[in-house]
């Protein structure tokens, strides 16, 4: 008892001290400098970037800073990846911003209230996930549902930066498609200002990109831009700026909101959490396998879930760990979570005394940031890709795809789809395993007779069977072997090759049972050859071991071959089973 005791409490506090693994390295001045230099370079990214994500999510700029204080710093204390960079991302945002539209229309005060506790519901049903060890369940988002999702998200994400970038006062429809062709219509209204001060934007952003790689595009673009918008009077001209930043740090705070509203969260922040936690977990396994560190998706998950709920706390909204401020992180030679403590930092500093200098800053600017960030997440070679492997991975990827952008805002409709697509086709699949008669191939091994056309014999057949044997694929299973009887009047003996089986449930086992009293009626015996032990201790608890006779269970084929003829001699002829001269 004392011994069980010992290890949860041991088990729990690694959950809530992760943090002991890695600080030690810290005495390490080059780790140190290393860190710090790298928490400085995601900082410079993380801020324009930010505050562009939360208006993405129909939040002010602010927000977008709150996110990038607390939560940035809980998630590395509390996550297994040493260089996760965690805060605001894009898809989190617009999902937020999906979740939060009914909320806007029916509560606009409100709508700060409801983005903080939507961030308390996600951190909620992460953490739960991770310290209950569920972590699997994210793999409900298979990758063409995520690669789907994603496409069709960029494309989402960037045509809603359109008005901003032209200038233009967005009609939104009761669909994205709507919304998008209400904004072609009004062009001719474009600002002209606003629109030279995007397309500049868009032409830094890309420019620094390629010819100076190493530097933090989005800033520097974010300070020409401000600077540009200053003396040249950007917004007395009708440009539209971020305006005023409330300085000082963020308060605690409990959102104030209406119970029945947050009960319509639920979907929302299950998808957000899942979907959110797919990012985190994608870009820290990529990052591990290079740097080979132990990475724990359960303690991610309370990592992740810690930071959300902080953010909630905090005046914030849902957060997520980031592709591209990661992978800024891990280039910038991170080597342990306290380069994310030293960005979250710097947003406080940033928070405290240089929220007056991004007065100036133009919305188009920040909406060109959102624009360039997510055109990287366009890939059409993902979903080529998983065509070529199987074309229901393909199908669901098309599907989903297709689907987000037809039902938008309503995003979650894409990702149901998607995940019922995949169970649903799984089934499918699973529904008519391979089931087929063997005979011994000119190598020497029992391979498809069918296939191969090998002789086999009237008297004994193996049929081999791939797959489990479940509710779904039972009845399959029992009418093929009653098939297969009709074309063999002078069968003695079946034997069922299960090696392929690692489940049986009740219906596969009482479907195996009539198969067995049908044999018996037909005048034939029924042997299983290579049955896993979960198999057998089924049987056994079941009873059908001892109904079928356990002298009729074998490790090999042709072990039970000639079990049969020693039983039946003459009777049967099992040399197209041993004799590779018997080929056709």
């Amino acid at each position: 008892m004392e011994s069980a005791t010992s290890s949860f409490v041991e088990a729990l506090k690694h959950r809530f001290t992760p943090i002991l693994d890695w600080i030690g390295d810290l005495r390490d001045v080059n780790v140190l400098k290393a860190d710090a230099v790298a928490g400085l370079t995601v900082a410079l990214v993380l801020v324009p970037q930010s505050m562009a994500y939360a208006q993405l999510a129909g939040l002010p700029a602010y927000v977008g800073l709150y996110a990038s204080f607390l939560p940035v710093i809980f998630a590395s204390v509390f996550g297994s990846s040493m260089q996760l960079a965690t805060g605001p991302v894009a898809i989190v945002s617009l999902l937020t911003a999906a979740a939060l539209e009914p909320m806007a229309i029916q509560n606009p005060e409100g709508y700060l209230a409801y983005a903080a506790i939507l961030a308390f519901m996600v951190g909620a049903f992460q953490l739960s996930l991770g310290l209950l060890r569920l972590g699997v369940l994210v793999d409900f988002l298979s990758h063409p549902v995520v690669v789907g999702f994603t496409n069709a998200a960029a494309l989402i994400i960037a045509s809603s930066q359109l008005g901003k970038i032209f200038g233009i006062e967005t009609r939104k429809g009761d669909h994205h498609y709507e919304t998008v062709w209400n904004l072609l219509q009004d062009i001719p209204s474009t600002h002209v200002a606003t629109l030279m001060m995007g397309i500049l934007s868009i032409i830094l952003l890309v420019l620094l990109k390629k010819l100076a790689p190493k530097l933090p595009n989005v800033l520097i673009t974010v300070v020409i831009c401000i600077l540009l918008s200053y003396f040249l009077d950007y917004d007395g001209k009708g440009g539209s700026v971020i305006g005023y930043i409330p300085d000082g740090l963020p308060g605690f705070k409990v959102p104030d909101v209406e119970f029945n509203q947050v009960v319509n969260l639920i979907v929302s922040a299950a998808i957000i959490a899942l979907l959110g936690f797919v990012e985190a977990i994608s870009v820290a396994k990529a990052i591990a396998s290079e740097t080979r560190q132990r990475l724990s998706a359960n303690q991610e998950l309370v990592g992740q879930g810690i930071s959300n709920i902080v953010a909630s706390a905090f005046q914030a909204y849902p957060v997520s760990g980031s592709f591209s401020r990661s992978a800024v992180n891990f280039d910038a030679d991170a080597r342990t979570g306290f380069s994310s403590i030293v960005a979250g930092i710097i947003v406080g500093i940033t928070l405290l005394f240089l929220t007056p200098l991004l007065y100036h800053l133009p919305q188009a600017t920040l909406a060109a940031v959102i624009m360039v960030a997510v055109f990287n997440l366009v890939k059409i070679e993902p979903v080529v890709h998983a065509w070529k492997v199987h074309r229901h991975d393909g199908f669901v990827a098309v599907a989903v795809f297709f689907t987000t952008l037809f039902f938008a805002p309503h995003l979650e409709k894409g990702i149901m789809t998607g995940v019922l697509l995949s169970l649903g086709l799984f089934l499918y699949r699973t529904m008519t395993p391979r089931f087929v008669e063997v005979g011994r191939h000119e190598d020497g091994s029992l391979r498809s007779a069918d296939l191969f056309q090998l002789v086999t014999s009237d008297t004994v057949s193996v049929f081999r069977y791939d797959g489990d044997l479940y509710f779904a694929n039972a009845g399959y299973l029992e009418g093929k072997i009653l098939n297969n009887l009709a074309k063999k009047p002078d069968l003695k003996v079946m034997i069922l090759d299960f090696e392929s089986v690692d489940l049986v449930d009740s219906t596969g086992e009482e479907t195996l049972t009539r198969v067995v009293e049908r044999l018996e009626a037909a005048g034939i015996e029924l042997y299983i050859a290579r049955a896993k032990r979960s198999m057998i201790d089924a049987f056994t608890r079941s009873g059908l071991m001892d109904r079928i006779g356990k002298d009729r269970f074998f490790r090999e084929r042709t072990i039970a071959a000639r079990f049969a003829k020693e039983k039946f001699g003459e009777e049967i002829d099992i040399d197209p089973l041993l004799n590779v001269k018997h080929i056709a």
